[in-house]
């Protein structure tokens, strides 16, 4: 058994065109900046994924300079994430993410993005989310942050 912890932060985007993914699901409010679709819940925990199987982290598998992964859907990085995890012998067991935001409130959203998350990696996910009390780039309402942590066992 392993323990794998992810993180990952965009900016507001100034496009009011661009739309707001959390947790593979859209949200109102303004988009997040990135290379693809800047899914900040998403790119956590594929991060902590990988961390615990040892296999990298998501610059490494994803990086921003490839053009392959320009404007790809979160959802289809953490289906390949996961199918790495399985070739590599393990599976997720639980994964818990903390999304650190002034805006939107996600507690609308919450079982939404548990259930899309959860059906995506095969194991349950739980997400929660707080403020930084008006505190650095989230409490100044420049971006949002997530962090997540996953347990992962060896497939048998």
């Amino acid at each position: 058994m392993r323990i794998g912890h992810g993180f990952d932060v965009h900016r507001f985007s100034d496009d009011p065109s661009r739309a707001l993914w959390l947790g593979l699901n859209r949200v109102e409010g303004p988009g997040l900046d990135g290379h693809s679709d800047a899914d900040v819940v998403a790119h956590a925990l594929a991060d902590a994924l990988l961390g615990a199987a040892g296999l990298g982290d998501l610059g490494t598998h994803f990086p921003n300079s490839d053009v392959r992964w320009l404007g790809v859907a979160s959802r289809e990085i953490l289906t390949l994430v996961t199918a790495k995890l399985e070739d590599a012998s393990w599976r997720l067991v639980n994964a818990d993410v903390t999304v650190v935001a002034e805006q939107p409130r996600l507690a609308p959203h919450r079982i939404a993005m548990e259930a899309a998350l959860s059906e995506v990696v095969g194991a349950p996910v739980t997400l929660k989310a707080t403020t930084s009390e008006g505190l650095g780039f989230t409490g100044r309402g420049e971006g949002i942050a997530a962090f997540a942590v996953c347990i992962v066992e060896e497939r048998i």
